[in-house]
């Protein structure tokens, strides 16, 4: 066996040694990928709040600004967006799959209108903010930072989120049932003091008058209204209630 021999069989077997060696190796990987994968008997996961302390208060707070729309908590981005060359779905779904926002704000159709980022105790990167300001601009959904300490205006937010059109409407719609509220409890206490101002003492006006404040269309309300508007001569309560005998018609 000359020297060339001995180094061939050298390189033979260090190959073989290699191809083993990778061999043993890729099916440990494939060992710990399968336990990984496999569905344990006892999940070591327990449950946890949706929200923290600073976005639960931002939440109650959103709740009562969008009280007529859908407030849905930390929803990824992809949920709601989709691109527009078929095929690269995969490609943006992956590169997108950690975006979400705190809140998003839809309506009953499932259409999104805006979405609200809470910065955390860190705060919130220029760069995490610029990502979602530029993605949701150019899909024409509003995008607001807020900070539970510094709350705006909720006639502010819903007009940046609905529109000025919107918003102005619904307020006139406001004050025109608010003047049809108070015209309607302003006639119920005047027909109460007409009618029974002699009588009730001042805590059954107190009670009324509660009544009357909170909603002058209840079952209570038109019960108390309906009594007012007994005339003295009306069958319930006729002028003339002396006993007479019956006698028997011919």
């Amino acid at each position: 066996m000359n020297g060339y021999t001995e180094w061939m069989i050298v390189a033979l077997l260090m190959a073989a040694s290699g191809a083993l060696g990778a061999y043993v190796y890729a099916m440990h990987l494939k060992r710990q990928d399968q336990e990984m994968r496999r569905i344990p008997r006892k999940w070591p996961l327990s449950v946890r709040a949706l929200a923290n302390s600073r976005e639960k208060l931002v939440w109650r707070w959103m709740m009562r600004a969008f009280s007529d729309l859908h407030v849905m908590i930390k929803l990824p981005v992809t949920r709601f967006t989709m691109p527009k060359v078929r095929g690269e779905g995969q490609h943006w779904s992956k590169l997108l799959s950690g975006v979400y926002c705190t809140f998003t704000v839809c309506d009953d159709d499932g259409n999104v209108i805006g979405c609200v980022d809470v910065p955390g105790p860190q705060g919130l990167s220029l760069s995490n903010q610029t990502l979602k300001h530029t993605l949701l601009s150019q899909c024409s959904v509003r995008y607001w930072v807020l900070n539970p300490e510094h709350l705006p205006n909720i006639i502010t937010i819903r007009a940046a989120f609905l529109g000025e059109q919107a918003v102005v409407k619904e307020e006139l719609e406001r004050l025109r049932t608010e003047t049809e509220f108070n015209q309607a409890r302003a006639n119920l206490k005047a027909a109460l003091s007409r009618r029974r101002g002699s009588q009730l003492t001042a805590s059954e006006f107190a009670r009324l008058d509660a009544i009357l404040s909170n909603d002058p269309h209840s079952d209570e309300a038109y019960e108390i209204q309906l009594s007012t508007t007994w005339k003295d001569d009306s069958f319930v309560a006729p002028l003339d209630s002396r006993s007479g005998e019956l006698t028997q018609g011919r």
